[in-house]
């Protein structure tokens, strides 16, 4: 594992704000000011500099103000291929997108994110086709690996996400309703094979009911279930 690193900040739903040790600043998703559990300090100029976003699939809580961050930050915007066509027809600068799909691997500066499956639905807010779901594994610069699943249940091949690409920690849906639920999360756990992981996509919408301390019962001995509040910051460790 990597040596104590990057920091992951958790601004509400499934959208992080990730820095590295190499001083790289990563939005992960693209809904901010348009999430009602997102800290007002991180709004619009507060969110400071990106140099990539990512965006797992073109649902509105995971899109809606991507474009408006990489037109005021100039960042990188990559994800899906039918998703950034839409992006880049909906305001995003197509200059500085990247279209990729899933099993492809990224290169942005010195950041690699490899794209991999999830199991959900996808369409762009307006309802048009915008390619299937996906999630992320990236490879900050110290080698320190972060997955983030998207929205996904569980499946199978999480396993050969583990197996190949050796996740240090595993972003994970948890509110069950329109993803999987703890228990189910937990599986998850088991089968990527990850010691830490933190929940994501729960407490936003009232369907959303799942919650840390239930995965927490779930998950087996020497596994840490993280738990934050939106804006607070994980400082990412490794030995």
């Amino acid at each position: 594992m990597a040596n104590r690193s990057a920091s992951i900040t958790w601004l509400g739903h499934s959208t992080f704000l990730v820095e590295s040790a190499g001083g790289s600043r990563i939005l992960l998703e693209g809904f901010v000011e348009s999430c009602p559990t997102c800290p007002e300090r991180f709004h619009g100029e507060g969110l400071g500099h990106l140099d990539l976003i990512l965006i797992t699939h073109g649902h509105a809580d995971h899109c809606a103000d991507a474009a408006a961050h990489q037109q005021r930050t100039g960042a990188v915007m990559a994800g899906m291929v039918e998703l950034m066509g839409w992006l880049g027809s909906h305001g995003a600068d197509t200059s500085k997108l990247i279209d990729f799909n899933k099993g492809g691997t990224i290169a942005v500066g010195d950041i690699t994110v490899t794209m991999t499956d999830a199991a959900h639905s996808a369409s762009a807010p307006d309802g048009s086709y915008a390619g299937e779901p996906a999630g992320f594994v990236l490879a900050l610069e110290d080698g320190y690996r972060i997955y983030h699943a998207g929205d996904t249940c569980v499946f199978g091949d999480m396993a050969l996400i583990g197996e190949l690409y050796r996740p240090d920690i595993a972003l994970l849906p948890i509110g069950d309703h329109y993803t999987m639920d703890p228990q189910a999360a937990a599986k998850a756990v088991e089968l990527l094979g990850v010691r830490e992981v933190l929940g994501m996509h729960y407490g936003t919408f009232p369907p959303l009911t799942g919650r840390p301390a239930h995965l927490r019962e779930c998950v087996g001995a020497g596994v840490t279930v993280h738990e934050l509040q939106p804006g607070e910051t994980l400082a990412a460790a490794g030995t």
